[in-house]
């Protein structure tokens, strides 16, 4: 591979490939017409066409072109470089050119396909923008990859159904975790369900299983009722504190304190269904086994265990760590409804999905469904309570943001719900009332027809006429009367007298600001934190070395949710492995010569840690000159234009290189 030495005294040779991409660039420019023009140029010792450059026989052309005729440069002009120029740089650097000495050109997105119906005007800006790369091909400088030594040691934080599957998949890989979950316990809102879509295996059961993967492992390390509060360096190397709390119980005393213990808030494990005591488990059979003290409600007050008074001090304990990746595993809330709307929060009659889910966990067992002491006999479900909410229809969150996104689970999750309703009250009446039915799942459209089959009747609303939940009048047969219009009858006008409202609510992210406003992790417009790239990065974020697993990225089952925490797992395994991490070099560098260290660059650098000011010496005489930290800096360039010397540019896209072409493109170019 060519090294990066002076090439200032070597013949550049550039070879030139314009790619049809199998007709989504040829069917619109002629692209044997932009190689003929090419070819022309100065220094292109080849220009050529393939259908698809991309393809293994496209990729040989490129290698034995640069073997046989000593080509020293290399454009492509194809598809979107996010797609493809990390294939041709692999290209290049098999025939053994630097694979920095390649320059890609977007011909599919930047021209034939947003100039369909104007071939000619497309071909001639198809030579434009490949004269364009020419240009920039000519002033190209062999660079190295940054290379960082790594931490082989990874922190994931949320102790969920996500967090758990992501720690286990990077630990059985050869790699350190250390897990830390913010409650004292494990499993996170997989441990209040009771079966799961689609294998209706017992919620527990499975995630027990994993928990026991977990702690069993001796990769991984976990600590619960911890959190992050510091955060610094880079990828491969950052430092982070952790804060832990005290359990508060120890085991010799667990169960005299539990009976002790009278002090009761509501039970959020049974959403406020039930009481718990401040000295608690989260449920039967969870993890750890150890009672945990609520800090938040503990009163403080003594309590009489075994003849003595004992009080509860929260010991906490902070700890450094160094880990080379941040899996962000940190879930999502139930969506909770406003008071008032469909009559939550004020008829006792009305309650969320994940409220009755937990209702019939906890309920003793008979042959018949009861609420409030009477027996249920007929029942409403709602949908998009909280999900796909239309500006003008539906009041915004406290923050302002309407939840317009679908949360994906609640069709499918009622509609599992209803079934094993029906199943085991086969007398039961559940009317369903909904504004679309989305089981999108593979074979998920199998609750719907198990539902119809079934006999549950479903009546459609429009987004604008959503039913109306009202108390039924004094001596009814029915608590609660749900009316609207059902458009699978052309509107017609439906009452439904029931004892139960069931809400489908949706998904929420849990909000992590302090986690937000410390790593400096984009969140989108639905409050979700956001990825790179839906397709092309699916999990990573901005952050290099920050990835996100399950709910906290969008709303997802189970099932999604594991795929996604083993996918992050593979991001951070792959970055982690080998104790090194690569970066690409397109980063600032400072000339030191020119740099006289205002600190002009650092006053607009976004990036914390990118760039300062910083004592060194030179020739013997101690100078102050901008520094930057490669492995924080995204080669932005805001640096570039702010310092008044020009002491500063980007490698791989330096100032001259942009002049260059923006001169190119002003050529004239014939039709």
């Amino acid at each position: 591979m060519t090294e990066t030495s002076d090439l200032k005294n070597e013949e550049i040779k550039i070879g030139v490939y314009t790619c049809y991409c199998g007709g989504n660039i040829s069917d619109v420019v002629k692209c044997e017409k932009v190689a003929d023009a090419l070819r022309e140029m100065p220094n292109v010792v080849v220009s050529r066409t393939n259908m698809a450059m991309c393809s293994d026989v496209g990729q040989s052309i490129i290698e034995e072109d640069i073997k046989s005729k000593g080509l020293n440069r290399v454009i492509v002009g194809a598809c979107a470089p996010s797609l493809h120029e990390q294939t041709f740089r692999g290209t290049v650097s098999r025939a053994g050119l630097n694979p920095y000495l390649y320059h890609h050109v977007g011909l599919r997105e930047q021209n034939s396909w947003v100039h369909g119906n104007n071939p000619g005007e497309a071909t001639k800006k198809a030579i434009r923008l490949m004269l364009a790369g020419l240009a920039k091909a000519r002033l190209l400088k062999p660079l190295d990859a940054i290379k960082l030594e790594a931490e082989v040691h990874a922190l994931v934080i949320g102790g969920g159904v996500a967090g758990l599957r992501s720690a286990y998949d990077i630990a059985r890989r050869g790699i350190r975790v250390t897990l830390i979950e913010k409650t004292p316990f494990l499993g996170g809102r997989m441990a209040q369900l009771e079966t799961v879509f689609p294998t209706n295996n017992q919620a527990r059961e499975d995630l027990h299983d994993l928990i026991e993967k977990v702690t069993q492992h001796p990769n991984i390390t976990l600590y619960t009722s911890a959190e992050m509060v510091g955060y610094g360096g880079y990828i491969g190397n950052y430092e982070v504190q952790i804060r832990q709390q005290s359990r508060g119980v120890s085991g010799d005393i667990a169960e005299a304190a539990l009976a002790a213990c009278t002090q009761e808030i509501p039970d959020e494990f049974n959403y406020g269904l039930t009481k718990r005591k401040v000295i608690y488990r989260a449920y039967e059979g969870c993890y750890p086994s150890d009672p945990a003290v609520d800090w938040e409600h503990y009163d403080g007050k003594p309590l009489d265990i075994d003849g003595k008074e004992v009080v509860f001090e929260n010991t906490i304990k902070t700890f450094d760590l160094k880990v080379g990746a941040i899996v962000m595993a940190t879930g999502f809330n139930p969506y909770e409804p406003p008071k008032g709307d469909y009559g939550y929060g004020e008829l006792p009659e009305v309650v969320t999905l994940p409220q009755f889910i937990r209702y019939m966990g906890f309920r003793e067992s008979s042959d018949e469904l009861t609420w409030n002491g009477r027996p249920v006999r007929d029942i409403a479900v709602i949908h998009c309570v909280g999900s796909r909410h239309v500006a003008g229809v539906h009041d915004p969150q406290p923050d302002g943001i309407l939840n317009n996104y679908c949360s994906r689970v609640c069709c499918t999750a009622a509609l599992h719900q209803v079934n094993e309703l029906r199943e085991e009250f086969p007398q039961l009446n559940v009317y369903d009332f909904y504004n679309d039915i989305r089981t999108y799942g593979l074979e998920h459209e199998a609750y719907y027809k198990e539902a119809s089959q079934n006999m549950v009747r479903f009546l459609r609303f429009h987004v604008d006429e959503r039913p109306e939940v009202a108390a039924a009048p004094a001596g009814d047969t029915h608590p609660v009367l749900v009316k609207g219009k059902d458009y699978l009858t052309n509107g017609l006008e439906i009452e439904a007298a029931v004892d139960l409202v069931i809400l489908a609510v949706g998904i929420i992210p849990n909000p992590v600001p302090e986690l937000v406003d410390l790593m400096k992790i984009p969140v989108g417009d639905d409050r979700f934190l956001l990825e790179v790239h839906p397709k092309l990065r699916p999990v990573e974020t901005p952050v290099p070395g920050v990835v996100l697993a399950g709910t906290a990225q969008s709303p997802m089952n189970i099932q999604e949710s594991c795929n996604a925490a083993s996918a992050a797992a593979a991001k951070v395994s792959a970055l982690l492995a080998k104790g090194q991490v690569i970066l690409e070099p397109f980063v600032a560098k400072v000339d030191l010569e020119k740099c006289d260290g205002t600190g002009k660059c650092v006053e607009v650098c976004e990036y914390e840690d990118a760039i300062a000011v910083k004592t060194i010496t030179i020739d013997g005489k101690e100078v102050q000159r901008a520094v930057v930290t490669p492995a924080n800096c995204s080669g932005c360039g805001n640096c570039v234009s702010a310092c008044p010397n020009k002491a500063v540019e980007v490698q791989g896209w330096e100032v001259a290189q942009f002049e260059a072409m923006v001169e190119a493109l002003a050529m004239e170019v014939e039709a």
